[in-house]
């Protein structure tokens, strides 16, 4: 039976439009009718826009978010950086299993759709069981994540992630890597196993992604891109200066540099981070039609360094955000990150707006939004055909008072934030109101006892 939302007024592809009537039918927009008034039956919302995509998500690390700021923590790891970081994540990692990634999903998941996400990619690497050995189901870590997605109900684009090497030349994984390891023929059981507990998800999206050029060889590469087709293929790079300068002892190439030479980069891929890069890496990805994933709450949390993001919006580039290690789920607080890090690097205001008169925030929605979808498969936007995963506004929002239409996703994105959020669909179907999502009290208390026994 579908199903009609009325909004006073919507956010659709040529701007603000006030009173807008769409249909939904089997979580796809039907039909839409603007100016028109609302009938008995619609379900109303008073400011309407498309939800956003998240497009690099390590959910179990929403446990650890708050527990790495101490310094000098890890031992041994020299000046804190994100490989100390790392050091701490791993001591974690072995203390989880199927039902903690369970409980630890669904809350990053819930509080993504809280954020203003409403698909996620997860780049799931934690495949095999605490000593290394595989599960009897391949897929039992990521079924964990299918079923927090569904009792969630957010968009998943699962990215199963194949991980053989410590180091570039094709080092041996260390022992506290030992959770990661695939192979060719096991990873393509897994990718398969990730498609069976996809089944029943509605629109759900299977790509795959190798870890970075450190963890796989040129040749598994290729066999990696050949298994996706024209799926999704995300790959973490040129994230640390440390990682550009052990490329280029291996291979005399920068990471963005190898990786244009030797693999077919095109619209469906995702270099996620891409931050330490030269002016032609810059431009080669721009024209590749790959998606930029970028993470600026996490990329600042780590202290990793600056997209050089006037070079490659002036480039055409396509990019989106994500939330990375989930220590702060916000959608609107990425996007502020990107624009006040540009700021504060080069003491400009507006980098992101493109020409004189353009709203910064419409810039960075609409592009981040757009270069989401694509990097995970979905669709952005209140259009025919598009799934119905929208977020109403409450109007009476400080920030949103004697605001003019087109100022909303300024007052948003630098002054409401998350905050402004009332109410969400994902496929339709409402999950948040008032700003908090329908399950949010059990799913709370299941991630706390979670928490309890696996720090106990």
């Amino acid at each position: 039976m579908p199903q009609v939302l009325h909004a006073g007024s919507a956010l659709l592809p040529q701007g603000w439009v006030d009173q807008v009537r769409i249909t939904i039918d089997g979580g796809l927009i039907t039909g839409i009718e603007t100016g028109v008034a609302p009938q008995p039956g619609d379900e109303r919302a008073a400011l309407l826009m498309p939800g956003l995509s998240n497009l690099h998500s390590h959910a179990f690390q929403r446990a650890i978010a708050g527990r790495g700021e101490v310094r000098g923590a890890v031992r041994g790891a020299g000046e804190d950086s994100f490989w100390s970081w790392r050091e701490a994540m791993y001591r974690f990692v072995p203390r989880l299993d199927p039902e903690a990634m369970q409980a630890i999903a669904a809350l990053a998941y819930i509080e993504m759709l809280e954020g203003g996400f409403t698909r996620v990619g997860e780049f799931h690497y934690l495949h095999n069981a605490p000593d290394g050995s595989r599960y009897a189901d391949p897929a039992a870590m990521a079924r964990a994540l299918a079923e927090s997605a569904q009792e969630s109900g957010i968009g998943l684009t699962l990215l199963p992630v194949f991980y053989a090497h410590a180091g570039f030349g094709g080092q041996a994984l260390q022992a506290d890597q030992a959770r990661f390891l695939s192979a060719p023929d096991s990873f393509a059981q897994l990718h398969g196993a990730c498609a069976e507990a996809l089944r029943d998800l509605p629109g759900a999206v299977l790509g795959l992604a190798p870890h970075s050029l450190r963890a796989v060889t040129p040749e598994e590469l290729a066999g990696l891109a050949a298994l996706a087709g024209t799926a999704p293929i995300h790959i973490h790079i040129a994230e640390q200066v440390r990682e550009v300068e052990q490329c280029l002892a291996w291979s005399g190439q920068r990471p963005v540099e190898w990786l244009m030479d030797h693999a077919p980069v095109a619209a469906n891929w995702c270099l996620v981070h891409a931050t330490h890069m030269t002016e032609a890496e810059t431009t080669a990805l721009a024209a590749s039609g790959a998606v930029a994933g970028l993470c600026p709450v996490t990329e600042a949390n780590l202290g990793d360094g600056l997209f050089p993001a006037p070079d490659y919006l002036a480039a055409g580039g396509a990019w989106g955000v994500g939330s990375d290690s989930n220590v702060k789920i916000d959608a609107f607080e990425e996007l502020r990150w990107f624009e006040y890090g540009q700021r504060l690097a080069l003491r400009k205001r507006n980098v992101a707006a493109l020409h004189p008169g353009q709203s910064t925030g419409a810039a960075l929605f609409d592009m981040a939004g757009r270069g989401g979808a694509q990097a995970l498969g979905g669709s952005f936007g209140i259009a025919l055909g598009n799934e119905a995963d929208l977020l109403s506004l409450d109007p009476a929002h400080p920030a949103l008072a004697a605001i003019q239409p087109e100022q909303r996703l300024d007052a948003l994105i630098f002054a409401a934030g998350r905050s402004a959020l009332d109410g969400v669909w994902r496929r339709g179907r409402k999950v948040v109101s008032g700003g908090r999502h329908h399950a949010r009290d059990r799913i709370a208390a299941r991630y706390a006892a979670a928490l309890r026994r696996l720090l106990a």
